[in-house]
């Protein structure tokens, strides 16, 4: 039994195809989670999605902003722009077995490995919060995605405020927060006000903003993040920290990770993924 990590795959199928034969991936055998943006930019995001339900149970799923914002074009909530692929999952003969299937998946997961915790998701973890928390707010959205509430909620989850986190924080404005954080954050300042305005890597970091993963004290630096999302950020590996999102979509690769009998032992798997679109384009 294997255990495994895959970055943001981005409706890449032959990528993701070519990947889980490098690594001997076996349904009955091995688990491997991927790390959200399944879907959108690349030329395939419904055969993503049919190979995810086909597997469901060794490839474990988390959602991340793509993947909500296909749920908001199919509901009206969200029109696609110009950059975006979603017509293979809107117009598809099995629309609605594939969108019911993004709409029951987590924004955050965790697993126990060598009596370790592994937490995962698509893009961070506020300062403020513990891994228990970023488990607790993500059911808190789960269950308004799983809900008859979903289209009122998809209308307001767009936006860049409240950017910064209160226990206090009621309704739409509680859930917005936790999306943008779960799913969009990069950086932040060192009291947690959120930043989406700056996409650069880690080491170009805008005045008065660092990666959310440097901020001082943050409470879940104990327990290994893997995460993805930033593709300028490319591949980290730290000891607590695992950034996964290598640029598939981009002409870059699409990555996996192999733990062995510990979180400490890692292996990084990749094969290289054609351009499906330019960076900016």
């Amino acid at each position: 039994m294997a255990l495994y990590c895959i970055g943001d795959i981005q409706g890449c199928d032959s990528a993701l195809g070519r990947l889980l034969g490098e690594i001997g991936f076996s349904p009955s055998r091995d688990t491997v989670y991927l790390l959200g943006d399944l879907v959108n930019r690349g030329p395939d995001s419904a055969a993503v999605l049919r190979r995810c339900m086909a597997h469901d149970g060794a490839l474990r799923s988390l959602l991340g902003n793509h993947d909500l914002h296909l749920l908001a074009a199919a509901h009206g909530a969200r029109k696609p722009s110009r950059r975006d692929t979603l017509a293979c999952v809107l117009q598809a003969p099995d629309r609605e077995a594939l969108l019911q299937w993004v709409r029951s998946q987590p924004l955050a997961r965790t697993h126990t490995h060598g009596g370790e915790t592994l937490l995962m998701v698509h893009a961070g973890v506020l300062p403020a919060w513990s891994a228990q928390d970023a488990l607790a707010h993500a059911d808190e959205v789960a269950a308004v995605l799983r809900g008859p509430d979903l289209p009122g909620f998809l209308q307001a989850m767009y936006g860049n405020t409240p950017d910064r986190w209160s226990d206090d924080l009621t309704g739409n404005d509680r859930l917005r927060a936790i999306v943008n954080a779960l799913t969009r954050l990069r950086f932040c300042s060192a009291d947690g006000v959120m930043d989406f305005d700056s996409t650069e890597s880690a080491s170009d970091a805008p005045a008065g903003l660092m990666p959310w993963f440097d901020v001082p004290g943050r409470r879940a630096a104990g327990t290994l993040t893997a995460f993805g999302h930033w593709s300028t950020l490319g591949w980290l590996n730290r000891s607590d920290l695992l950034g996964l999102d290598t640029g598939c979509v981009w002409g870059g690769c699409l990555s996996a990770v192999r733990f062995g009998a510990t979180l400490a032992d890692r292996e990084l798997l990749q094969v290289h993924c054609e351009q499906a679109q330019a960076p900016g384009a």
